[in-house]
C-alpha cells in the first residue's frame, strides 16, 4: 500500500498535468478538475496541488493563475508572489477581473470533461 504522501503527490501529478493543458486566456476551476479526475470531493485537494506546485511539479511549469473558484473568484492570489500577481497574469492572457473576480466566466470556463472527451 502507497504511503499518504505517495499518493497525494500522485494524485498532485494528475492535476498539474490537467492545469498544464488550460489554454491561455481561459480558466477552470479546483472543481471542475476534481470532477475530471475522479474525485468530486477533491476540490480542496486540488487547491492544495496548487499551493505546492512550486514543490511537486519538477521544472515543468504550472500555470496555476488559471484555476479559480467555482464563482470565478481568485480565490488563490494570497499564493502569488504579490497580492496582484494572479490578476495580472490572467490579464496578460486577456481576461478582464474586477474586484478578484473573472469577468465572462462562464464564456472563459475551460471544463476538462468536456473539453478532454475521447
Amino acid at each position: 500500500m502507497k504511503d499518504v504522501n505517495e499518493r497525494h503527490r500522485n494524485f498532485f501529478q494528475d492535476v498539474y498535468a490537467v492545469v498544464r493543458l488550460v489554454p491561455p486566456g481561459r480558466v477552470t476551476t479546483y472543481g471542475a478538475i476534481a470532477h475530471y479526475l475522479g474525485s468530486r470531493s477533491a476540490a480542496r485537494t486540488v487547491g492544495w496541488a496548487m499551493q505546492s506546485a512550486h514543490t511537486f511539479s519538477g521544472d515543468e511549469f504550472v500555470p496555476c493563475h488559471r484555476v479559480i473558484n467555482r464563482n470565478g473568484m481568485l480565490t488563490g492570489k494570497q499564493f502569488f508572489g504579490s497580492p496582484t500577481a494572479m490578476q495580472e497574469a490572467l490579464e496578460a492572457e486577456g481576461l478582464v477581473v474586477q474586484e478578484d473576480q473573472v469577468q465572462n466566466f462562464k464564456d472563459k470556463f475551460w471544463d476538462p470533461s468536456l473539453e478532454l472527451q475521447a
